[in-house]
């Protein structure tokens, strides 16, 4: 949704659009809701958005449809109503499941610093050394981001990877790994 909402934000801050203002207005009911469901269960959160958020979803996609009708083909406002639009059923995945957040600008916070590194390793030595390097990365990114020390992480599935059977080489990943002290 926050992709969603920078359009309007982006067109509301340039020429003070009053179609950009009503539509962050609605979005920002949206995250109103999600700020009273942070505390709550997997299972509250998603009753809480069944009741709260998906009638305010319904009235801002008809209210992009409608506005869409009224605004010219190639204006910026057109555009960021069509973006929405067109994202739709990604924009609202989250009602179905109160795990999903509303917007995934935790996860871009967390990969940042490797996205802005990229260039930097754009000379890895050649592709598959590249592919390596970002298979490591993002086993790293996901060790932190289920709460593990990464070096703890690797070192316990380099010495595991050799024996383990390759149907349950999933078990070895960040979100399904238990230490090999621990099993």
């Amino acid at each position: 949704m926050a992709h969603a909402r920078r359009k309007f934000y982006d067109l509301y801050t340039a020429n003070k659009s009053q179609i950009a203002e009503q539509a962050l207005q609605l979005i920002q009911q949206l995250y109103d809701v999600e700020r009273e469901a942070k505390e709550l269960t997997v299972e509250a959160r998603k009753q809480l958005r069944e009741q709260r958020s998906k009638p305010l979803l319904d009235s801002l996609h008809q209210w992009l449809i409608t506005h869409r009708q009224k605004v010219p083909n190639g204006s910026a406002t057109a555009k960021a109503i069509d973006y929405s639009l067109k994202r739709w059923q990604a924009l609202t995945r989250y009602c179905d499941d109160g795990a999903v957040p509303i917007d995934n600008n935790h996860v871009e916070n967390q990969i940042r610093p490797w996205a802005l590194g990229r260039s930097n390793w754009l000379f890895a030595g050649s592709m598959r050394s590249g592919q390596r390097a970002a298979a490591i990365m993002s086993l790293i990114q996901s060790a932190e981001l289920n709460g593990h020390d990464p070096y703890a992480y690797l070192r316990d599935v380099m010495q595991r990877l050799p024996m383990q059977r390759a149907s349950a080489i999933g078990e070895l990943l960040p979100h399904n790994w238990v230490p090999s002290d621990k099993v």
